[in-house]
């Protein structure tokens, strides 16, 4: 297949290329600072809305929705953490058009139009399964968590026979009280978050190895088999020991391989017609 020359004819020095990226570090760097100085103001809003699916259980079950810090220095730590992750996504495009700069030059007309629609999707079905996993995933696991502090002592009263006297049992029984912390909430929250982020991006992925002839339609249904039994192990390491979310997770990836083979599918059909196209 005949590919157009890139746009730079001309063969650039090392010492150039090197100029140039160093340059466009640079200004990622920048647009990352300001993000993140920018991002320290709305950190304490972003970080009740992470927590928002904990506070919801919380209510639920009658309790004081609060969370802790246990150390002076704990929830300043947190909050620049959070401003550290909202300026990264807000001077991504800024990086991301940096890197495209550097890059862009040295690549074929084709090889452009390829990749770029690849670059556009990927945050946004990042920012599909984030929000998936907060909105869906967070609130089921912060339940099970939480709950399953009732269910221990419970068994032990029914083997115990206090549920016959219940006024003994609430006078002997060990009362425990959810204090959840700062950081410990925040890193569970953002565990689920990137999880979910990253699963989205499997479509992205395949498709991009189907353009690249790495994957074929044929070979990714023939290997559903073990697609099947690795979805199984992440579904069981990235999530709570939780039927239900484990089985929607599982639900969600599968379908998403499923969307990968059609997608890979999709691109084979092209390049065959592209390929027949210049045949004539």
């Amino acid at each position: 297949m005949a590919q157009t020359e890139p746009e730079d004819q001309a063969a650039m020095p090392l010492i150039e290329h090197l100029a140039e990226l160093r340059t466009r570090i640079i200004r990622s760097v920048l647009a990352l600072l300001v993000g993140v100085v920018l991002c320290f103001f709305i950190a304490e809003p972003t970080l009740n809305f992470i927590a928002e699916p904990i506070s919801d259980v919380l209510r639920a079950r009658g309790e004081d929705p609060r969370l802790i810090f246990t150390a002076p220095q704990e929830k300043l730590f947190v909050l620049f953490r959070i401003s550290i992750l909202l300026g990264l996504a807000v001077s991504f495009p800024v990086i991301a058009y940096q890197m495209w700069r550097f890059v862009a030059p040295g690549l074929y007309t084709n090889e452009k139009g390829a990749f770029l629609p690849f670059v556009i999707a990927s945050p946004l079905m990042f920012l599909l399964g984030a929000s998936f996993a907060h909105y869906v995933v967070t609130p089921l696991a912060m339940d099970f968590f939480i709950g399953f502090s009732d269910v221990v002592p419970a068994l032990a009263n029914l083997v115990a026979g206090h549920d016959a006297d219940p006024v003994v049992a609430q006078n002997e029984e060990l009362k425990t009280v959810f204090l959840g912390s700062v950081r410990e909430t925040l890193d569970i929250s953002l565990k689920f978050i990137f999880a979910f982020g990253i699963c989205f991006q499997l479509p992205i992925l395949l498709t991009l190895m189907g353009k690249a002839g790495l994957v074929s339609a044929d070979g990714l249904k023939a290997m559903r088999k073990y697609a099947v039994v690795g979805i199984l192990v992440v579904a069981a390491l990235v999530t709570p020991p939780d039927v239900i979310t484990q089985v929607i997770l599982f639900t969600v990836v599968y379908a998403l391989y499923e969307i990968s083979i059609w997608l890979v599918w999709w691109v084979e059909r092209k390049r065959a017609e592209e390929e027949e196209e210049e045949s004539f």
